[in-house]
């Protein structure tokens, strides 16, 4: 059996955070919107409508898939991304619920005031009150603290932090 390299070690907490914030967000919205009468399906085509515009709602459950493909890509970025920066700033693995509160809070306005508006999305910003409190609440929980454990695990296989002292378990 070939050893486990490290770029291998660091992988599989990006790829299990992504699992996580990609479920927990999807779960949230499939609740959410499903006890405000929107079907499953309409839920992934609306995350489809960020690449194709409100055709997305035309093409049945082949455009539902690519929206819940869509949808754990984006997982995928933002894990990687809290990771990435976690390689370069020690300090934001230390306290992994507090920072990745904040880092939930952060990903949640990105997505709302720029990611969504430079798509084909129809933006409905501002929202109810109460789907803001749900994505504020679902950005902390589901978002952002599982990305910061990722970041966490990931760290702890020696990355260098950009300061030149190397982080070890």
């Amino acid at each position: 059996s070939q050893p486990v390299t490290r770029m291998q070690k660091i992988f599989r907490p990006i790829l299990l955070g992504t699992l996580v914030v990609g479920t927990l967000d999807l779960l949230d919205a499939l609740i959410f919107f499903g006890f405000r009468g929107v079907k499953p399906g309409v839920i992934l085509q609306s995350i489809a409508s960020g690449l194709l515009g409100s055709a997305s709602y035309e093409g049945g459950v082949a455009t539902a898939l690519l929206g819940g493909a869509c949808h754990y890509v984006i997982a995928f970025l933002i894990v990687a991304t809290f990771v990435a920066a976690s390689f370069r700033i020690s300090a934001l693995t230390r306290r992994p619920v507090l920072i990745g509160v904040i880092y939930g809070l952060a990903v949640y306005f990105v997505m709302n005031l720029v990611v969504v508006p430079l798509s084909a999305a129809n933006s409905n910003w501002p929202q109810a009150l109460p789907v803001v409190v749900n994505g504020l609440l679902i950005h902390m929980i589901g978002v952002g603290i599982p990305s910061a454990f990722a970041g966490r695990r990931a760290a702890a296989f020696g990355i260098t932090d950009g300061v030149g002292s190397t982080q070890s378990s």
